[in-house]
């Protein structure tokens, strides 16, 4: 069986207003193929931007089992993998947990590869992380932008909470 070279997966999230328009942004490299990526809404959160980030990242690889490594300045999609936070929320099923509809989607992603975390300091120079935030803002400043249905669905409880603790 041919060996198949890892996959890198850069990735950001932003939003302005937090709540307020967001945006994602990736960069895969695989070898000498590079392949960036970017999307936006109009009313989202910047930890549901970083979370679809890595989701819209790992659905771009083709092939199975891949090897992964994920390069985010999210600590909060970091810290859910490398300190066990997402085993929990899915032992305790999923109760008070925010973003589930992400992190729902994001779990078979996750468990068809090998992914391995990593966390990079943002806006600190390094050039993938830097474009990754170009495109994240660049996507959320488009005209246009659709509505994020998870964030405006199920938890809309939560979000009209977190709005009114963030003013």
């Amino acid at each position: 069986m041919e060996s198949r070279p890892t996959i890198y997966l850069f990735t950001d999230g932003a939003a302005s207003g937090n709540p307020g328009p967001g945006g994602y942004g990736v960069v895969l490299k695989c070898g000498e193929i590079r392949k960036e990526l970017s999307g936006g809404f109009a009313l989202t959160t910047n930890n549901r931007m970083e979370l679809l980030a890595v989701i819209v990242g790992l659905e771009a690889i083709k092939w199975k089992n891949a090897t992964v490594e994920v390069w985010s300045d999210s600590q909060y999609v970091v810290k859910a993998l490398t300190e066990g936070w997402l085993e929990k929320w899915i032992a305790k099923d999923w109760k008070k947990v925010k973003n589930t509809d992400l992190w729902k989607r994001f779990v078979p992603l996750y468990r068809s590869h090998k992914v391995t975390f990593h966390w990079l300091k943002g806006h600190a120079g390094h050039p993938e992380n830097e474009r990754c935030d170009t495109l994240a803002v660049a996507a959320y400043m488009a005209p246009g932008l659709g509505t994020d249905s998870g964030y405006l669905g199920n938890n809309i409880e939560d979000n009209i909470w977190q709005t009114i603790e963030n003013r």
